[in-house]
């Protein structure tokens, strides 16, 4: 099988996540800048097979669209073009990031590793996958 890749898209950074092969299990993989996001996207389904990227779709409390909704769309278009055989799927990823930040603390990390946002948005893009994997069982 091939993998999914969930895609935490961010003005700066942007977390990416992956599944094992079989799609069991969500892990963080890489934090990109978010300007070499469809370059990093390219050379990894060059490398791996891709079933599907998960793309976290930022909602406010009350559903509407927050400030960085615009962005994350405008950058799932170019990623269509550019990969346009790799379905596209969109998931809410409201209070990913706290949920990231409250993982991190469970399992141990410094608030060293707790201040680099990087790791939070990787973490919070794992999440995003394991959410979506959930959702279609």
């Amino acid at each position: 099988m091939a993998r999914l890749v969930a895609i935490d898209y961010g003005a700066k950074r942007t977390g990416v996540a992956v599944t094992d092969p079989l799609q069991l299990i969500a892990t963080a993989l890489e934090t990109v800048p978010s300007q070499e996001m469809l370059k990093f996207l390219k050379a990894y389904v060059a490398k791996e097979p891709v079933e599907a990227f998960i793309v976290g779709l930022p909602k406010g409390l009350d559903g509407n669209d927050t400030d960085n909704t615009p962005r994350v769309r405008k950058f799932v278009t170019h990623l269509q073009n550019a990969l346009p055989d790799i379905p596209v799927y969109w998931h809410d990823e409201r209070f990913t990031s706290v949920m990231a930040l409250q993982a991190m603390i469970a399992n141990g990390s410094t608030k060293k590793d707790r201040r680099v946002k990087g790791n939070i948005d990787k973490v919070s893009a794992a999440i995003i996958l394991q959410s979506y994997m959930e959702s279609k069982k």
